[in-house]
């Protein structure tokens, strides 16, 4: 069993004023409901960079009580739904292993995914009071425990999913994903089919696509045709502080606010930009001060670009592989400080205009010539946006949940989240944004905000 990577949400990041007991079953495996082909696929090119060999957590909270799940028990229908729609997506049931060149495939056993049936003695509105129902989470340890041997890249479960009960008659539904198998928006496909198949709707409405093959590298491949800076060659960075020195916190933006940091732009962008390029380019800049980065360092932000729409790639409906490539905008700690926030504003801009499909085959390209390289971590902030993934429509038969989405992060990494509810139905509602900082950064950061939204 190879050694696990860090994965993504340690416990020294989570809530940790906040306790309560959970009371676990043995874990099970659940494989399909029904025979699957014994076969061997290959991951893509993409799916098996190095930046994804790792693990990522998700949760969604239930309140419970919904007039059509009756009495019955959100854990025994959960393992019963997750079993039929293994079926489709039968290489979610199978095991990571490495061939040629350290290539990705998944052989499909049929083994399963490991499951957990749990119990907790807290009530719904205990956690909604300590925690605004967005991350951290209290008890995250608890709520995904972490089952031995499960936790590796290789040879291990490719899902690990946890159902606690409340005493309240809500539920947690903690997952634990193998980023290389898919991206947030597959793991969401799936989670829906899953949660299709928990109502009794007898076929997905998405049928899912496996495809790696239209995102591997040419042959042989081509040399990279745009500067990718996002995978710089460079000195490792010094390591990061102990996750004990870290804390992790959710920053909510309503509208308001997203119209207030608009105010520092030229009138004719207040129209033209995005919520997601205004927000990143000023969480950028506070960031960056916030850290004290040297005037004279380069600084990044790296945006993670899903490119199932992309025309030319040609992916099909129901892809749920990772289809998602990073972009990087680089320049000076100095520059980006002393520059306004419109000049952050392009930068974020011309990110996200490079995602061409040229742009997707040239980056497949780059992993395989120089092995599947990391990000480029040096004064890296990564933002992922993942409000629109699907993760806070996955109704199970008891409602969309009070909470969908990332449970936890790691420093350098942020995700855009879904939080609250849209007034009278309209507009984007709030958006949750998830930060790693040094406790003392952490504080400088919230100054900033705070700053930035009077000003």
């Amino acid at each position: 069993m190879p050694e696990p990577k860090e994965h993504i949400g340690a416990p020294a990041m989570a809530a940790a004023a906040f306790t309560f007991a959970v009371r676990r079953r043995e874990p099970v495996l659940v494989g399909p409901a029904a025979p699957t082909p014994r076969e061997t696929k290959r991951l893509s090119d993409i799916d098996d960079q190095e930046t994804l060999r790792g693990q990522v957590l998700f949760l969604f909270v239930y309140r419970g009580g919904a007039h059509d799940a009756g009495d019955r028990d959100p854990a025994a229908v959960i393992r019963r739904a997750l079993g039929e729609a293994l079926v489709p997506y039968y290489p979610l049931a199978g095991r990571l292993r490495e061939v040629e060149d350290r290539k990705l495939v998944v052989d499909c056993t049929g083994e399963g995914v490991m499951f957990v049936e749990a119990d907790a003695d807290v009530r719904l509105p205990e956690i909604e009071k300590a925690t605004g129902l967005k991350p951290p989470f209290p008890c995250m340890d608890q709520l995904l425990f972490d089952v031995d041997g499960s936790s590796g890249v290789l040879n291990c479960p490719l899902l690990l999913i946890q159902v606690t009960r409340l005493l309240c008659g809500g539920f947690v539904l903690a997952v634990r994903l193998n980023h290389t198998i898919c991206d947030a928006i597959g793991l969401a496909q799936f989670m829906s089919a899953v949660a299709e198949h928990a109502r009794g709707v007898p076929s997905p409405n998405t049928a899912p696509a496996w495809s790696r093959e239209l995102l591997e590298a040419r042959c042989p491949p081509n040399p990279p045709a745009f500067p990718h800076r996002e995978f710089d060659a460079m000195p490792p960075p010094p390591p990061p502080p102990p996750p004990g020195d870290m804390v992790m916190r959710t920053f909510t933006f309503g509208p308001d606010d997203i119209a207030a940091i608009k105010r520092g732009l030229p009138p004719a962008a207040k129209t033209t930009t995005t919520t997601f390029e205004a927000l990143t380019a000023a969480l950028w800049r506070a960031r960056t001060a916030a850290l004290e980065v040297s005037p004279d360092e380069e600084v990044r932000v790296v945006s993670i670009a899903n490119f199932r729409g992309v025309p030319k790639v040609g992916l099909p409906a129901g892809y749920y592989g990772n289809a998602c490539v990073a972009v990087a905008a680089v320049t000076t700690a100095g520059a980006l400080l002393a520059g306004s926030i419109g000049d952050a504003v392009e930068l974020v801009r011309e990110t996200k205009a490079a995602v061409t499909a040229e742009y997707v085959r040239s980056t497949v390209d780059l992993l395989v010539l120089r092995g599947r390289p990391r990000l480029a971590m040096a004064n890296l902030f990564v933002v992922s946006d993942n409000r629109h993934a699907g993760f806070h429509r996955v109704d199970f038969g008891w409602g969309q949940p009070a909470y969908g989405g990332p449970a936890a992060t790691l420093f350098g990494v942020s995700f855009y989240i879904h939080v609250g509810k849209k007034k009278n139905g309209a507009g984007e509602g709030e958006v949750g944004v998830m930060i790693v900082l040094p406790r003392p950064a952490m504080d400088r950061f919230a100054s900033e905000v705070e700053k930035l939204l009077s000003g």
